[in-house]
């Protein structure tokens, strides 16, 4: 309870700050205006922000049956959860093809790792925007690995604007689970958006969700996927957090159903 209350202490103090900082351009350019000098036409965009919210709707893919499906409002952290079979990676993919400028970071991320690296190698700037969060994310203790070294690659390139990545604790140990989702929280971005495919407690920790964050359940009865809030007793609660497990529950139950074709994840 005192690490979430601090997490979200945390996220409230940076999204004070951002408010803090808006607020006085917004003063600035007032006094700017009372002064008979117009403002720069990207400043006043940037602080009044008059763009629409990101919104997206599909039809659902099987295992639905084609219901329509809306998502408005979509924050910077965005956390998709569900049972086994019941459609969560199928809805991940479809939100990665029908948002615009999104991409999806798959379990085959680490088989790319050397891919990721020759990526560092030829950017200079990503490289060292990456080794700046990893020094953060080790300092926090989180323990130094190809998979961690991928996820950070992907979160620190400049696009897509929203990123969809599945299974988000894959190959982390929890120590370094509660250091990334502590660091998305503290730079979560207004003009970038993910979801992360979870079923770690360590990374949906329902009692450190704070602004910013939505959840969304795929039902085990493959009912359409809904939002849920991370209050006891609201409507799906419960479903979720027995959706959640500790990294070492996970790690023993991990490759119990064997992988087919036909799995909807």
């Amino acid at each position: 309870m005192e690490a979430g209350l601090a997490a979200h202490e945390a996220c409230l103090h940076v999204q004070a700050q951002q408010i803090a900082s808006t607020l006085e351009k917004v003063r600035r350019i007032r006094s700017d205006l009372a002064r008979g000098q117009a403002p720069a036409s990207a400043e006043l965009a940037h602080v009044i922000d008059t763009r629409a919210h990101l919104t997206v709707s599909f039809d659902l893919p099987w295992p639905w049956g084609g219901e329509m499906f809306e998502l408005r409002d979509i924050r910077p952290l965005n956390y998709i959860t569900g049972p086994l079979g019941s459609g969560k990676t199928r809805l991940a993919k479809r939100l990665a093809e029908t948002l615009p400028e999104t991409g999806f970071l798959g379990l085959e991320r680490l088989a790319d790792s050397a891919k990721a690296r020759s990526h560092l190698d030829a950017d200079a700037a990503l490289k060292a925007r990456v080794e700046r969060v990893l020094a953060w994310l080790i300092d926090d203790g989180a323990q130094r690995s190809d998979a961690l070294i991928a996820l950070v690659v992907a979160l620190e390139a400049e696009a897509p604007r929203v990123l969809v990545i599945d299974m988000v604790e894959q190959d982390l140990e929890q120590t370094t689970q509660m250091a990334l989702i502590a660091h998305l929280r503290l730079r979560m971005r207004k003009d970038r958006a993910l979801f992360l495919l979870t079923r770690s407690s360590s990374i949906l920790d329902l009692d450190a969700v704070g602004g910013g964050e939505t959840i969304l359940l795929c039902p085990a009865n493959h009912s359409p996927p809904m939002c849920v809030t991370p209050y006891r007793g609201s409507p799906g609660y419960e479903a979720v957090a027995t959706c959640l497990a500790a990294p070492e529950v996970r790690a023993r139950t991990a490759g119990v159903i064997a992988w087919r074709p036909d799995a909807i994840g």
